[in-house]
């Protein structure tokens, strides 16, 4: 077996400060790997340019494709990877009216993306629609919705089935659980936990909270002014942390 992505060397500067810099890691089929840090720890840095929406300044980015096996994203043509993007690829945005279309209906988000990559019958998109709105439990007497008439964390379910209706095998989240209520934020976490599991999905996500990446993530990277000063298993890691940096911010939860 492969890993399903490798990075190598990736770094990113915006002048004088450092966005990420020489970030290596590989990421197995079905694994969640897991970043934290503070806000400027250059977490959200290093997911955009692992997405590919921004351009890194060194490093690889290499992805196992169905057809032609392991390839350097940053190769890639604009063609390519608008494609990949729209595949085996997913990007579930913080705030989800970033990754909807508000004027258009919940069913009609999740067929957009179908169609994207060449469905047509119109029958099949609504029934596909239908299924994955049930799956990530919109009631589907409201498919005809738009998402401006939900709640924020059934905009973020919408956002979900939208990503996950063409089937990508590596998601990236931005903070899915941000913002949304304690009570949302554990309906939601449940959610993408079985999820996870039963789709086999190889998952990087960002967040800034502890929980969220004890319940999700097999592996864990600590991020401080761009730079990995800490990775492992995430029970080990956040257990007996190892870095000072990484124990100031497990300490900090504990004493909230």
């Amino acid at each position: 077996m492969i890993p399903l992505l490798q990075v190598t060397g990736l770094s990113k500067r915006y002048g004088a400060h450092v966005g990420c810099a020489d970030v290596a890691f590989d990421l197995w089929p079905g694994e969640v790997m897991g970043i934290v840090g503070e806000s400027g720890s250059g977490k959200s840095t290093l997911l955009n340019c692992l997405a590919g929406h921004l351009a890194p300044d060194a490093g690889q980015v290499i992805f196992d494709t169905r057809e032609q096996g392991p390839r350097d994203t940053r190769a890639m043509t604009e063609a390519e990877r608008r494609w990949l993007a729209r595949t085996d690829w997913a990007y579930v945005h913080q705030n989800p009216r970033d990754g909807l279309r508000m004027g258009v209906s919940a069913g009609g988000n999740v067929g957009e993306r179908l169609m994207a990559v060449g469905a047509r019958h119109y029958g099949d998109i609504r029934g596909q629609a239908q299924d994955w709105l049930s799956r990530v439990e919109i009631d589907t007497g409201r498919m005809d919705d738009r998402p401006g008439t939900f709640s924020g964390g059934m905009q973020q379910r919408v956002q979900i089935a939208r990503n996950l209706v063409t089937g990508p095998r590596l998601v990236f989240m931005d903070e899915p659980t941000g913002g949304l209520d304690v009570s949302v934020q554990a309906r939601l976490l449940d959610l993408l936990r079985g999820l996870v599991r039963r789709l086999g999905l190889s998952v990087v996500i960002v967040t800034h909270d502890l929980a969220v990446v004890r319940l999700l993530a097999d592996r864990l990277m600590v991020m401080k002014d761009g730079h990995v000063v800490e990775e492992g298993l995430t029970d080990q890691v956040l257990d007996d942390p190892q870095h000072g940096y990484t124990q100031l911010l497990v300490s900090s939860v504990l004493h909230v």
